[in-house]
């Protein structure tokens, strides 16, 4: 079966009331694109201007202005260039001052850019923040194109509408951070190999590579794609056609590494690269992994950043699920933060989206390449070793945005109004949240406000809340004695507040307001979980510190 319909191309809009708009209104579902694409946006730029630095931040930042200014691969070297020559755009337009002479390592470099060089953080991130914004509207649009390629405008629409309204999306796509761009480019590449079916491969085949490398010259955690792209390649031609389907993984593979080879020599024509002025030292790796390392087709500087991944892996982290800290990583949480953090209405969507692909005779040859890449990058990132967010899987909203609008396209009246509810649903939960979409917690678990009970680290709680801080304790507390225990990479001095870290002093002088990031209550052990049990809760910022009294 699916080798006959491997050629079909399904046509967009099929003859069902659902799928296909009214000619009258016609001009409604452009109009309520660009309505979602605006909340979208509005949701980002508020994110963006009201945040202080989350902790990767900064290094992504001083990454991108060495990039622009001494033209190397010196910080930051464990993860690809393209992500942080994105960033690189609005580091430009911001045109901050870069000291050369400064020799510390990537994270006190960081922190050197942003306050201690004479440039407003402020501008500063927000500039770094906005291409990743723009790319992440322009995924916007690839969902949208992907969702009506399948089943028409309507159900485009509300692929885009599940897309639009994701928390997690609009959280990290409003950062300086690298998981929603490469997320985006491997949907972006999936897309394209869709469309190259049915003989339009001249075009789509080296543009899926091309995506496809833009994906793996961002972040290495997409590289577990790489086979299952290269099949799909594949099989948009013919599989059983040996010769052209080999040629068209060919295509796709040769110009991925063109991708990636292209990315670092925009940032150093040489190459050159000196893995002992790293932050992170690179490992001697040995067995499948080492042997995986060496045979990539890549610059060395991409072969030791994978080692330095593989070293990081193997590394002591903690976590923290629904009240427990442990060591180590646990299969589960992942799917169990999703459970959290996912709006109720788009989880059930999602589920009848997959249904519909497997179970739609007409929808069915396109279940491999929505469900396939999500199902492998998903297993690969619950393998990790470090269980800090949802982050890791944001590829999931964009993947399963487009199965959902599927649902649209089976016809059937009922389904199609419950299809509404449930996205109106969703529009209600994430519109609620604004703008504190980080903490973002579903109805089912209290909402943000009670995220930090069962979720930490990037879920939570990443830093990006001390200048909310600094705001409240001049409008609550000015004038008290102020003790902070802050986790993040700002720096407190600059927005004005002086504190005392609690943990340095006697418990008995602790007196005052006491500021804890939730992130930090979470793991309380000794001193500190003392001083948390003997203080009286009195406030909270941003669902991501709380106040409390001694």
């Amino acid at each position: 079966m699916m080798a006959s319909a491997q050629h079909t191309v399904l046509e967009p809009a099929p003859e069902t009331a659902a799928a296909r708009p009214p000619a009258r209104r016609r001009w409604l579902v452009p109009l309520l694109a660009v309505l979602l694409f605006a909340q979208m946006a509005v949701g980002m730029v508020t994110s963006a201007v009201q945040q202080t630095p989350t902790i990767d931040e900064p290094v992504y930042v001083v990454a991108a202005a060495d990039y622009l200014h001494e033209h190397r691969i010196h910080y930051n070297a464990e993860h690809p260039p393209l992500g942080k020559l994105v960033i690189a755009v609005g580091v430009a337009l911001a045109d901050p001052h870069v000291d050369a002479a400064f020799t510390g390592d990537q994270t006190e470099a960081g922190r050197h850019l942003l306050y201690e060089s004479g440039n407003d953080p402020w501008r500063l991130m927000f500039w770094a923040r906005l291409p990743v914004i723009v790319l992440t509207l322009l995924f916007g649009l690839v969902v949208f194109a992907f969702a009506r390629d399948l089943a028409g405008p309507v159900p485009a629409l509300a692929a885009l509408a599940l897309y639009a309204l994701s928390p997690d999306v609009i959280a990290h796509g409003s950062l300086a951070t690298l998981d929603v761009p490469a997320a985006g480019f491997v949907l972006t590449s999936v897309w394209l190999l869709w469309r190259a079916r049915g003989g339009r491969t001249r075009l789509y085949l080296p543009l899926a590579g091309a995506a496809l490398g833009a994906a793996l010259a961002t972040k290495m955690s997409m590289l577990p794609a790489v086979p299952v792209l290269l099949a799909l390649a594949a099989w948009s031609v013919g599989i059983r056609r040996a010769r052209r389907a080999l040629l068209a993984a060919g295509v796709v593979a040769l110009a991925a590494v063109a991708v990636v080879w292209a990315a670092y020599l925009v940032v150093d024509p040489r190459l050159r690269w000196d893995p002992h002025h790293t932050d992170f030292p690179v490992p001697v790796l040995h067995g499948l992994r080492g042997l995986l390392v060496q045979v990539l087709p890549f610059p060395e500087a991409y072969r030791d950043g994978m080692r330095i991944q593989f070293g990081l892996e193997n590394d002591p982290w903690q976590g923290f699920l629904f009240g427990d800290v442990y060591d180590g990583s646990r299969w589960y949480y992942l799917p169990v933060a999703l459970l959290v953090k996912t709006p109720l209405g788009m989880l059930a969507l999602w589920a009848a989206g997959a249904v519909a692909l497997v179970a739609v005779r007409r929808l069915r040859p396109a279940a491999p390449y929505l469900l396939v890449p999500s199902a492998v990058l998903l297993a690969s990132a619950m393998t990790g070793s470090r269980n800090f967010g949802t982050r890791y899987v944001v590829f999931l909203p964009m993947f399963l945005a487009v199965a959902a609008g599927c649902v649209l396209a089976t016809g059937w009246r009922r389904r199609s109004a419950a299809t509404w509810a449930l996205v109106a649903f969703v529009a209600v939960s994430s519109l609620r949240t604004f703008p504190y979409y980080l903490p973002y917690s579903n109805e089912a678990f209290g909402g943000p406000a009670k995220t930090h009970l069962r979720l930490h680290d990037s879920n939570v709680d990443w830093g990006q809340d001390l200048g909310r801080l600094a705001d409240r304790l001049r409008e609550r507390y000015a004038g008290r004695t102020v003790w902070l225990v802050y986790k993040g990479s700002g720096v407190p001095e600059y927005y004005g507040i002086r504190a005392s870290d609690p943990r340095r002093v006697p418990l008995r002088e602790v007196h005052g307001v006491l500021v804890v990031s939730d992130s930090a209550v979470a793991k309380a052990s000794g001193r500190l979980a003392q001083l948390i049990d003997s203080a009286r809760e009195v406030g909270e910022v941003g669902h991501s510190i709380t106040i409390y009294r001694r």
